[in-house]
């Protein structure tokens, strides 16, 4: 392979025109692809095999007038201190509002606060239901400036009014985070190249891959069911690991430039080095994030590969267009010290320095790491799953407002009430049936009331509205819906109907099961892929073992953060986190999987140039030395990098984004710092010669795959460069 991308670089770098004008023509088309493509489809999440999403189908099937997953919009009136709804200035505005919402066009219904029992027993608090025929991203603007106009009537008359509810739910607010990590990240390259040239070069491949990434989601949306989370997805991992793919390949042509070798010749060095090391660690992330598809989920299915697309997106970039520019800045991207002298000065003789720091104390230095570690993940072991919702927005937005209203009113449990779908087509008397159901489940322990059911126009099937004692994240409510299920059996044979319990509350703890029960697999799949990969990149049976343990330390502190700051609230203004809740379900196997891609990144990156130095006739201690002489510094900045632009996304972004953002930086953070940095060097200390240990017939039969770029070096010498432009203007060798 090494030979291989040898050529491709020195193509590229020959051919600089043709392949910048490609790429340019690649961006024309996904843009005129995306400017014609159809809408994207809504972020609702469909959970195949779970008893919750089968009942929401059935609802779906059964009442086609008002869709489960149709919109919703709940209007919380709270009446003047003092004073109750039920007074007849504020009654007729109530009624007003119900009349005038009625008569939307796609308003399903209305159940006025009055019709349905839906005051509070001091009456200082009452709601309306408005449920609507479409999904909340197809409410025309129509509809919501209806709703919103009768909310501001209703507030003239005196009233409190919130709305909660997808109908109208507040957007999160435009961030300049992003712009902020790329901009840090800008800082990280100017720092590290001492080049404006350099850093730039970085930046702009990187943008273009993005933009291919993002447009070739777009253009594809409405065919591949991708939603706009999946854009969100490829462009966080597309901007960091192009920048970081970039920097590897173009800190490799600096270093061969500072040897003396001519231009196109560095550039093939570097493609066919650090271009290998770039294939291997973008296979190791392409792997974990196409690895969603073991969960089976749909949503996520959709989201790896839209954001393996983005990393294969960045890996050509790198290849390809960072050798290509490369062509008409060859020595623009050198710092001054070599244009100068030809020669690269002590720039990584700190982390050789630190190396050596290990190496004469590894025993210590792992402990206190691995001590480390686990103290901050010693939090995860209390990590609940769940999907925060409106309790977990800020008090200034009016779903905040409601959500809390509606709790003070009429207790904990009534924002996330249980959906029964009750089955009675098989009884003598369905009403009958449904109704010995409806006393079974209010005399549950935890259940505070249930709602009269509603039936389908055959009268045959009914859902009903169970209101738990405790809030919808609440273990209690967990317990109440296992405690629900387990008894079914027993008061299925007593009603002669069969049902099933669905609803927000039910599918986000079937959702967190599922994500639970997914992990072990998922992890193990991706982990004994990446094995494999990095045995063949590195022909060795220890360090791969050692690579896989470290990752799960890092993990593990990751998700400590995580549950510290997100779901027990230390810190958390710090962050932006309004209000601590539980960890998303899916969260887990988001930080799992990428997470993983992205540290076996930084060990490809760094212990290929040991592995590097070690073939070329080391002693295992001066190739460590070796390799943080070299790639030390340049794996500190790219992982600098990643956290800058993780940590960009939690500004301003939506919740799931948020947690991810930090998830990430702080999981690059543990683990490009702490174990790459500290455990890896001081385990292969200890290890000594048996770090590279492979049996004899499992090197037989691997195939060589040439990381550390030997074939270059024992090859014949490659054919002169024929000048060409800036060619010519080229250092000796």
């Amino acid at each position: 392979m090494a030979t291989f991308l040898y050529r491709l670089g020195r193509g590229a770098f020959r051919w600089r025109r043709w392949v910048t004008l490609l790429w340019l023509a690649v961006l024309a088309a996904v843009f005129f692809g995306a400017q014609n493509a159809g809408k994207a489809p809504s972020d609702s999440v469909s959970m195949p095999g779970i008893e919750s999403q089968r009942a929401f189908d059935h609802i779906n099937d059964t009442f086609p007038g008002a869709a489960a997953d149709g919109a919703d919009a709940r209007v919380v009136f709270v009446a003047p201190d003092g004073q109750k709804v039920t007074a007849p200035g504020s009654r007729a505005a109530i009624d007003a509002l119900v009349a005038r919402v009625s008569r939307g066009p796609q308003v399903a219904g209305v159940e006025s606060p009055f019709d349905e029992d839906a005051v509070s027993d001091d009456a200082s608090t009452a709601f309306a239901t408005v449920t609507y025929k479409t999904t909340a991203e197809d409410l025309t603007d129509a509809s919501k400036t209806e709703l919103k106009d009768a909310v501001d009537r209703a507030r003239e008359a005196g009233l409190t009014v919130e709305l909660g509810g997808s109908a109208l739910e507040t957007e999160p607010a435009g961030a300049v985070g992003e712009i902020l990590g790329v901009g840090v990240a800008a800082v990280v390259l100017l720092i590290t190249f001492g080049s404006l040239a350099a850093a730039g070069l970085s930046l702009v491949t990187a943008l273009v891959g993005v933009f291919v990434s993002l447009l070739s989601i777009t253009a594809l949306q409405s065919v591949l069911d991708l939603s706009s989370t999946t854009g969100e997805l490829a462009m966080m991992l597309g901007v960091a690991v192009g920048i970081d793919y970039a920097l590897f390949v173009v800190s490799r042509y600096r270093e061969e430039r500072a040897a003396g070798r001519e231009p196109r010749e560095a550039a093939g060095l570097a493609a066919g080095t650090a271009g290998t090391a770039v294939v291997f660690a973008g296979l190791t992330v392409v792997i974990a994030l196409a690895g969603l598809a073991v969960v089976g989920v749909p949503m996520l299915t959709r989201l790896g590969m839209g954001a393996a697309g983005a990393v294969v997106v960045g890996v050509l970039v790198a290849l390809t267009l960072v050798p290509a520019l490369l062509g008409f800045l060859p020595d623009a991207v050198l710092p001054r010290r070599t244009r100068t002298r030809g020669r690269a000065g002590g720039g990584g003789e700190m982390g050789a320095r630190w190396a050596r720091f290990v190496l004469r104390r590894p025993v210590p230095v792992l402990l206190a790491a691995v001590a480390a570690l686990g103290a901050v993940a010693v939090p995860s072991l209390t990590m609940r799953l769940g999907m925060p919702g409106d309790e977990t927005k800020p008090t200034s937005t009016t779903e905040r407002r409601a959500y809390d209203a509606l709790a003070d009113a009429f207790g904990p449990g009534f924002n996330g009430p249980l959906t029964l779908v009750v089955d009675a087509g098989g009884a003598a008397d369905p009403k009958a049936a449904v109704a010995r159901v409806s006393a079974s489940i209010a005399r549950t322990d935890g259940v505070v009331s249930v709602s009269p059911p509603r039936f389908d126009k055959a009268g045959r099937t009914a859902v009903l509205s169970a209101t738990p004692s405790t809030a919808p994240t609440s273990d209690r409510t967990k317990d109440l819906v296992r405690d629900i299920r387990a008894g079914r059996p027993a008061i299925e044979s007593a009603a002669g109907a069969t049902f099933e319990v669905t609803g927000t509350t039910a599918l986000n703890i079937d959702v967190g099961e599922k994500m639970r029960k997914a992990l072990v697999p998922y992890l193990a799949t991706i982990v004994g892929l990446a094995f494999l990969l990095l045995l063949l990149v590195f022909r060795s049976v220890l360090v791969p073992l050692k690579a896989a343990l470290g990752y799960l330390l890092s993990v593990g502190a990751a998700f400590g953060a995580l549950v510290t700051i997100f779901q027990e609230g230390h810190g958390a203004g710090i962050f932006g986190v309004d209000q601590p809740g539980p960890i998303m379900s899916m969260m887990p196997i988001f930080l799992v999987g990428i997470s993983f891609g992205l540290a076996m990144d930084y060990q490809v990156f760094l212990v290929s140039r040991m592995r590097e130095a070690h073939v070329h006739g080391e002693p295992p201690g001066q190739a460590v030395v070796t390799g943080f002489r070299h790639s030390g510094r340049v794996v500190m900045a790219a992982s600098l990098i990643m956290m800058s632009v993780f940590g960009g996304f939690m500004t301003g972004a939506g919740t799931m984004i948020k947690m991810v953002g930090f998830g990430l930086a702080s999981a690059v953070l543990f683990d490009a710092v702490v174990v790459r940095m500290v455990i890896v060097p001081a385990v292969l200390a200890l290890l000594g010669r048996r770090a590279w240990w492979l049996p004899r017939w499992l090197d037989r039969l691997l195939p060589r795959v040439d990381v550390e770029g030997e074939s270059l070096r024992r090859g014949p010498a490659p054919p002169t460069a024929v000048p060409d432009g800036p060619e010519r203007h080229t250092a000796h060798a």
